[in-house]
């Protein structure tokens, strides 16, 4: 049934109910008091409410169902907003964590890191590892940025494979890496600095079809006070870092001053290409 037919069968029912009314009145009340219900007095009865309340009916009847088309509509608004709303939400969120994010590696940029940094220290500190690639501008020199870029994303790979889920990762710009590690303990922190290391190292990186690199990494840990500033951590770390590579690269430098009993480090690895059979 439409709205215009509801509306035409409710003020029907209405009016009948009103004509009803009507009848019962004249023909008890009338003559209780005296009076001579005629003819015309019963087409009065019959008429008046024709003429009354069948319009005045539908129009409430009418009014009812605009109204309710209103509440539908304006609740369907409401509910289309509401999504548009939250696939806004859920955009803003993604384009701000795409922003957050180094375009080439998809671990955190420099600004990034050092704001989850600041986040994920604990209330012992953890500790800060800095780690840049050996002899990476070789490999631009000789094989193009390209090259060097699918280098780049490899080492980065292999660091995110081989750091536990509580750490922050990030590229902080050229061929050097930053890694948090908010809850280890000394030698755990070790331990994880060596199997970053030898992750890298473990075998050729593919730059295209037909060449691979064996490339290495050096790197510098030290421990986060509590309270210290995590600038001059990375510091320490980045000259521990410089360290490792006038001692011959491809090992870690971790600060004396709260050193663990660290795992053996490899000896320097000079840059290799490998050939597939």
């Amino acid at each position: 049934m439409t709205p215009g037919s509801a509306i035409l069968l409710k003020s029907a029912i209405a009016t009948v109910l009103s004509i009803a009314a009507s009848l019962a009145v004249v023909s008890t009340i009338v003559p209780a008091i005296g009076g001579v219900v005629d003819g015309n007095a019963w087409l009065m009865t019959v008429l008046c409410p024709l003429m009354v309340a069948w319009p005045a009916s539908a129009w409430q009847f009418w009014q009812a169902e605009r109204l309710r088309r209103a509440r539908d509509e304006l609740a369907s608004l409401h509910g289309r907003l509401a999504e548009a709303h939250g696939a806004l939400e859920e955009a803003h969120g993604a384009l701000t964590e795409t922003a957050r994010r180094d375009e080439l590696t998809g671990l955190f940029g420099r600004r990034a890191f050092f704001e989850a940094a600041e986040a994920r220290r604990t209330a012992g500190g953890g500790w800060l590892m800095v780690l840049d690639v050996d002899r990476f501008k070789a490999i631009n020199d000789r094989f193009g940025h390209a090259a060097g870029d699918l280098a780049l994303r490899q080492v980065a790979g292999r660091i995110a494979d081989a750091a536990p889920a509580d750490a922050a990762l990030g590229r902080i710009g050229g061929e050097e890496f930053a890694i948090l590690l908010p809850a280890a303990d000394e030698d755990e922190a070790a331990r994880v600095a060596e199997a970053v290391r030898a992750a890298v190292a473990a075998e050729p990186l593919r730059v295209d079809d037909a060449v691979g690199l064996t490339l290495t990494v050096s790197a510098g840990m030290v421990r986060l006070d509590a309270d210290g500033a995590l600038k001059d951590a990375f510091k320490a770390a980045d000259d521990l870092l410089y360290e490792a590579k006038r001692a011959g690269r491809d090992m870690v430098r971790i600060d004396e001053r709260a050193a663990p009993t660290a795992p053996p480090l490899a000896p320097e690895a000079p840059l290799a290409q490998e050939e597939p059979a």
